[in-house]
């Protein structure tokens, strides 16, 4: 692990208050801009109503944070706030990072000269002005957000009919109604030529007007202008690391803030836009159902395993003691470092290389991504195939190759803290492809027999493994007797279901932890469950026979071909079904992982904190 504290400030931020009326300023003068991996502004015109609500009540609306511009270490290309039109290119002296939509919201509503722009209760895009209606804002029983009113572009307020109901679209309209639009109280000229009409207007009123206007000063206008925000400024020196690992844990809205946003932020300076470039690549991978679920931090942490493995070969090749040359690595501080051209320069082969994945994937029989055990593992396996290009054509790589994916999936090596496990997967495997010694995954993978009897749900990658596995090692359907491809897998709805039915077993007193148990399932397609129901096993058999027209002999050895016992699914035999069963899955995995499963008890034991929810059959 990083020893953060040596590259990290003892004091990152800074804590204070401005107003909002000065946030404002600087938004519209440029001095505040949002780094442009922030998303557009998306708050509905509900949501803006009850912020101005707040304002007018001087309550508080959350800390906002920025980040000071000008640190080298993240270059971050600027944007306008949604909404400010600027004299040509500004650099900003700070970025918003938390409270864009809150901000943008506040801009829009009190100091732009245009309608703002938002959506309504069914999202559909809507213009809107915001106006104060002064009556109902100084009723002592007045609801604040009753009284702030949401106008249309025009100004002009209709019923369901389009007939119009309310018109505000003079200044002479607007006083008349005594309704003032929130967008000039920050602008002190324009707010004294709306007074003076609001006076002027009806002479019988004046006196009346004037001491409501004061009320209307004290009570909200002055607020609003002396509105104070909480605000948190990360300081010019923070690192990248901490300016992302900090937004994570603080963002309260938007879009959050991980690697490959900061880096799409950092290399537009350069004018490369990663978001396009990933948009690209993530539809090739998605145009296969078994890489559909990589996401663009996975690519990037593939990368940068290829990028500082090749930095470190080539300071080993100058002579660098192997003690002394940069780790391979791929932890968040690792990516945040990945250069633009080092993105360039991998990114192609990168691409093939999860290509490759999927094509690793199918000859394991794992043709969809929520069947994949193990998301993560994919990452180093990208890697892998990246650096070994042709030679994953040989049997005896992938036989490797697929003993070490094993040993991650059953020895259940991939679930957290998985970063460093990836750093020691690259060399490690490669080094063995050359003949070197068993990877460190392959090593210390260890499957615990009563493992196996807790596995009930897709929650658990062994589970999807095993069921990958009994496809891969023979497993036929049960109604065609053909092996299960990868058009059959999608065509005939190939899912795990169970061999002794939920309803039968709960007729006959089985124990639903053992009903669901992986042992009582295998790979069936969803006609074929159809027709097994909850039928009792020695009927269903029966039955798929006659309409499939296969003997039972047949039928046998395609039951075979499952690692089932057919005369104990003939008698209706649980107990004994379930015995032989799990003795011969484990014969399965022990087979795919290269190394013997410890079954010395007498009865397999579930193995105690690893009980896992039960779930229905899948079709």
């Amino acid at each position: 692990m990083t020893d953060q504290s040596q590259e990290i400030p003892a004091t990152t931020f800074d804590s204070t208050k401005e107003s909002l009326e000065e946030l404002l300023r600087s938004i519209r003068s440029g001095k505040l801009q949002v780094p442009n991996f922030q998303r557009g502004w998306v708050w509905n015109d509900e949501h803006i109503t009850s912020l101005l609500a707040s304002i007018t009540l001087s309550y508080p609306i959350g800390a906002v944070m920025l980040l000071e511009a000008g640190n080298p270490q993240v270059r971050l290309q600027p944007r306008p706030v949604e909404g400010v039109a600027l004299d040509g290119r500004i650099e900003p002296e700070r970025f918003i990072l938390d409270g864009q939509q809150r901000l943008t919201s506040l801009y829009q509503a009190l100091m732009s000269d245009d309608p703002v722009g938002t959506t309504d209760s069914r999202k559909n895009p809507i213009a809107r002005w915001y106006y104060l209606d002064i009556q109902k804002a100084l009723s002592s029983n007045g609801d604040r957000e009753e009284a702030i009113l949401s106008i249309p572009a025009d100004r002009v307020v209709r019923n369901f009919r389009n007939e119009p109901i309310a018109d505000y679209s003079t200044t002479e309209k607007e006083c008349t109604a005594e309704v003032l639009p929130l967008r000039l109280i920050l602008n002190s000229s324009a707010l004294t030529d709306w007074q003076l009409t609001y006076f002027q207007l009806d002479p019988s009123l004046t006196t009346q007007r004037v001491a409501r206007w004061k009320q209307l000063n004290d009570q909200i206008i002055g607020r609003i202008k002396q509105y104070l925000v909480p605000i948190i400024v990360l300081r010019k020196a923070t690192p990248k690391v901490a300016v992302c690992q900090v937004f994570e844990k603080v963002n309260t809205g938007g879009v959050p803030l991980n690697v490959f946003e900061l880096l799409t932020a950092t290399y537009a300076i350069d004018g490369f836009n990663l978001r396009d470039d990933w948009d690209k690549r993530s539809k090739l991978l998605r145009a296969e159902k078994v890489t559909a679920g990589i996401q663009n931090t996975d690519f990037l942490q593939a990368i940068t395993l290829l990028t500082t493995r090749a930095r470190r070969l080539g300071v080993l090749h100058q002579g660098v003691k192997t003690e002394d040359a940069p780790a391979i690595a791929c932890k968040r501080k690792e990516v945040l470092d990945l250069g633009r051209s080092d993105y360039q320069l991998w990114a192609d082969r990168a691409t093939e290389a999860f290509r490759g994945v999927a094509r690793f994937l199918h000859s394991q029989k794992i043709f969809a991504s929520r069947d994949v055990p193990y998301q993560t593992q994919l990452v180093p396996l990208a890697a892998i195939l990246a650096v070994l290009g042709p030679k994953i054509e040989s049997d005896t790589v992938r036989n490797k190759l697929a003993r070490w994916f094993w040993c991650g999936v059953f020895g259940e090596l991939y679930g957290s803290a998985v970063e460093t496990r990836f750093a020691h997967d690259l060399p490690e495997v490669l080094d063995c492809v050359d003949g070197g010694p068993e990877p460190s995954t392959v090593a210390t993978a260890n499957f615990v027999a009563g493992r196996l009897l807790t596995l009930r749900s897709r929650n658990s990658a062994a589970y999807k493994g095993l069921y990958a596995l009994l496809i891969r090692d023979g497993g036929w359907e049960f109604r065609t007797g053909e092996p299960i491809d990868l058009q059959m897998y999608f065509d005939d709805k190939i899912d795990i279901h169970h061999l002794f039915p939920q309803d039968w077993c709960a007729a006959h007193g089985i124990e639903r932890k053992r009903c669901d148990c992986v042992a009582n399932k295998t790979a069936i397609a969803a006609r074929t469950n159809r027709r097994i129901g909850g039928n009792a096993p020695s009927r269903y058999l029966g039955s798929i026979e006659r309409n499939a027209g296969i003997s039972s002999e047949r039928m046998d050895e395609i039951l075979g071909t499952h690692v089932i016992e057919p005369a104990y699914l003939r008698a209706d035999d649980f107990e004994g079904f379930f015995a032989a069963r799990t003795q011969a899955l484990l014969d399965r995995i022990e087979g795919a992982m290269g190394k013997p499963v410890a079954r010395d008890l007498p009865e397999l034991q579930p193995v105690e904190g690893m009980d896992e929810p039960s779930e229905e059959d899948e079709q």
